[in-house]
């Protein structure tokens, strides 16, 4: 059985493109072939898949490092091959993170995110004819990979979430509820992962979970609760579970409140989420107390300072199951009024083919310093050895107003002028 995990950390890098070919036609009775250089093959994406059947992050914690296959190089007027995507399962409720923000929340079963895309594939010499340039003996080099450090996060899709301090019953509670069978003892934190049952009322079912680690201080990182309040962010109604009779002597009272504070502290939006107060343990009760929901007509001295929270109250048994049925059709009832409220809808501007390339150019100590995506992976792609592929970056330069900007900084001949891990010395004129 692997371990639970629900937070990693992974560095994700595509494949490399192939390089073009520079080559020309050689057949009988052609006595003037032109050029017929084909392109290298694409490099590989990097591509997460949600899966219902993968249920932990745990492989992930084995393997923090992934690369995909790189792109062959074209070979005279036969094209390189294209790279395999590499397909990684994840759980469904993965979020992916990439320098604090969040690029992805992977909510439903097969839906993908592209982690990298993989380099272009070199253009051959075929590409870079025209009237003035017939015979080009330039090719492009193959597109430079993307690296990428991510962080996965597993939040899990509960509809309803138990929540109170430790010992409070959750386990007991969850295993009464549905066919999940927690492991279950009587010393604080015998829950360490979150356990997910199914509860079937009539024709509707949901989900439960129960969230273990819940103590004063949990959403400061305290115990368990930091690991796994984000777990409860997902959830649409909380049953908060109170211990009326704590073996530790404790306040009832003031242990709810404690959980609802750290709930707050943790999101704001889970002290607003709908929530019903179950009362455990009424079977420990040293006089009678009715299991079912809470009228107030005739309360016990045990239940009433529980009254008057917005939130229904119910005394249960998890040992007994008494009062459990009332809970959960409450419960229902909360589930379908989220149900009816619209989502609204928010519409995004669908991203355009090609995006226009922004640089910039800075003076530095030793000369100048040109930075933008699409430059480097320009100069990443240029042979540097061939002259023709120097010419032609040097004029997609002029033509992106590059050459311009160093003039405009005062660039003189043999000034230095970094561009990624390049070096190239300015000369007037190219």
């Amino acid at each position: 059985m692997s371990q639970f995990v629900d937070d990693v950390s992974i560095r994700f890098q595509s494949g490399k493109g192939g390089k073009g070919s520079s080559s020309f036609h050689r057949e009988k009775h052609v006595p003037r072939g032109g050029p017929n250089g084909s392109d290298g093959g694409r490099g590989g994406d990097i591509v997460l898949i949600a899966d219902k059947g993968v249920r932990t992050l745990y492989a992930y914690m084995l393997c923090d490092h992934y690369e995909a296959e790189d792109g062959t190089d074209a070979h005279g007027n036969k094209h390189g091959r294209d790279a395999k995507n590499l397909e990684l399962r994840v759980p469904i409720g993965t979020i992916v993170s990439v320098g604090g923000e969040v690029v992805a929340d992977l909510d439903s079963d097969g839906s993908t995110h592209i982690v990298v895309r993989g380099g272009r594939g070199g253009r051959g010499n075929l590409h870079f004819t025209n009237s003035v340039r017939q015979s080009p003996t330039m090719a492009e080099l193959g597109g430079p990979s993307e690296v990428v450090e991510a962080k996965l996060e597993l939040r899990l899709l509960a509809d309803v979430g138990i929540v109170g301090l430790p010992n409070a019953g959750k386990s007991t509670l969850i295993s009464a509820c549905s066919a999940a069978k927690p492991k279950i003892a009587a010393y604080p934190f015998t829950t360490i992962t979150p356990n997910l049952g199914v509860v079937s009322l009539g024709d509707k079912t949901f989900t439960l979970a129960d969230m273990p680690g819940l103590i004063e201080g949990a959403s400061q990182g305290v115990g368990l609760g930091h690991q796994f309040l984000r777990h409860i962010k997902r959830t649409r109604v909380l049953i908060h579970l109170v211990d009326l009779f704590p073996l530790d002597g404790s306040d009832p009272i003031q242990n709810y409140e404690i959980v609802e504070r750290e709930l707050r502290e943790f999101a704001d939006d889970l002290g607003r989420l709908p929530k019903v107060i179950a009362l455990n343990k009424a079977d420990l009760a040293p006089t009678t107390l009715s299991p079912g929901p809470v009228d107030g007509k005739s309360t016990p001295p045990e239940v009433a300072p529980f009254l008057g929270r917005d939130a229904d109250v119910f005394v249960v048994s998890g040992v007994t199951g008494a009062g459990i049925q009332p809970l959960l059709y409450r419960v229902k009832e909360l589930l379908d009024i989220s149900d009816s409220v619209p989502i609204p809808i928010v519409l995004r501007p669908l991203p355009t083919e090609k995006q226009t390339e922004t640089w910039d150019v800075a003076g530095s100590p030793e000369g100048f310093v040109v930075t933008g995506k699409g430059v480097e992976r320009a100069v990443q792609m240029t042979d540097l050895g061939n002259n023709e592929a120097v010419r032609y970056l040097y004029r997609k330069f002029v033509r992106m107003g590059i050459i311009d900007r160093l003039r405009e900084l005062g660039a003189e001949d043999g000034d230095q002028v970094v561009i990624g891990d390049f070096v190239f010395s300015y000369l007037e004129g190219g």
